[in-house]
């Protein structure tokens, strides 16, 4: 059947309209106030991440990027929150190696966080630091491994809290040494720290923001690095992998949206995010908080997600660890 060409362009004219719409949406977003979900509550790791970005965001597109602090249940509140919200750019969610993590954890959850949360973009990788009190009798990591078989289920390891990137990294370091030490699980991580600096514990493979003032004070001895490179926050700290190949823990942040967000959308913000990365007063930001940047695609953010989901999903079974 053949179409008059008046006709057949009109035909073709409709057909690239919702194309054209996409496009134009894009390029005109947002026209409005952001609404960016973090699973933490203020002065968190993953809240001081968001906001940096979000500040920068704001300037660069001339809406503000609001922080919505949703913290309980392991970040699954404000997963829940992004999930069921409609998915036109203007809900986000800080995404983290907790979604990773929880995906095994709890037995139940209302949503398949691979499946129903569209990735943007990762954007920092946080290392956590393996470090003792000053009073135990080890000073690298081969000694803290000779230690701990010579005293099986002697030494105590603290941990924010079940499931958390603190306790899983502790798991893994077990898992792979053999060793055997005993997890104490806090509240959150300020308790934890009190008694690894009282002596009441005597490690904790903690996060490095919220330890480095008490390593660089001398109150706490980092033994080593959670990452595969060293930080430039503490140089002459090594990496666990050097005494234990193939070790590698961390805690990464990044950007995701609800399931059908367009594409246009994802890509600008993907955009916008990599250009701060590679803005020197940002990386100088980050790196003081002993953060690395992650620059990649949308996509590469997703493989990102699926990997940790493995590997941890290894990790908590092989504890057996459950969510409080």
């Amino acid at each position: 059947m053949k179409f008059p060409r008046r006709q057949f362009l009109r035909l073709a004219g409709a057909a690239a309209l919702p194309s054209i719409s996409r496009i134009a949406e894009g390029q005109a977003y947002p026209v409005r106030p952001v609404r960016w979900i973090v699973g933490g509550a203020a002065g968190s790791t993953p809240d001081i991440v968001a906001r940096l970005m979000a500040q920068w965001l704001s300037e660069r597109l001339g809406q503000p990027f609001v922080v919505d602090n949703r913290p309980g249940a392991g970040t699954n509140i404000a997963t829940q929150v992004a999930v069921n919200a409609p998915p036109d750019g203007y809900t986000l969610l800080c995404a983290t190696s907790a979604n990773a993590i929880n995906a095994t954890l709890y037995e139940k959850l209302n949503f398949n966080f691979i499946r129903d949360i569209a990735p943007i973009a990762a954007i920092v990788r946080v290392p956590n630091v393996m470090e003792v009190n000053t009073a135990f009798p080890a000073t690298s990591v081969p000694e803290f491994i000779a230690y701990a078989r010579a005293n099986p289920g002697k030494v105590n390891m603290a941990s924010a809290g079940n499931g958390t990137v603190s306790h899983v990294a502790g798991e893994l370091f077990k898992m792979m040494t053999a060793v055997d030490i005993v997890h104490v699980p806090y509240r959150s991580t300020p308790p934890a720290l009190t008694d690894l600096l009282g002596g009441q514990v005597d490690v904790m493979f903690d996060n490095i923001p919220a330890s480095i003032e008490h390593i660089r004070a001398g109150r706490l001895r980092a033994l080593a690095l959670t990452t595969a490179t060293r930080s430039e926050a503490l140089p002459d700290t090594p990496t666990v992998d050097t005494f234990v190949p193939g070790y590698e823990a961390s805690a990464y942040f990044g950007l995701g949206a609800p399931k059908n967000t367009p594409t246009e959308i994802i890509d600008r913000l993907n955009r916008e995010i990599k250009a701060a990365l590679a803005d020197p007063q940002m990386k100088s930001r980050i790196a003081q908080l002993g953060g690395i940047p992650l620059l990649g695609s949308p996509a590469q953010f997703g493989k990102l997600i699926v990997v940790e989901t493995e590997k941890w999903a290894k990790v908590v079974k092989f504890s057996g660890a459950k969510a409080e």
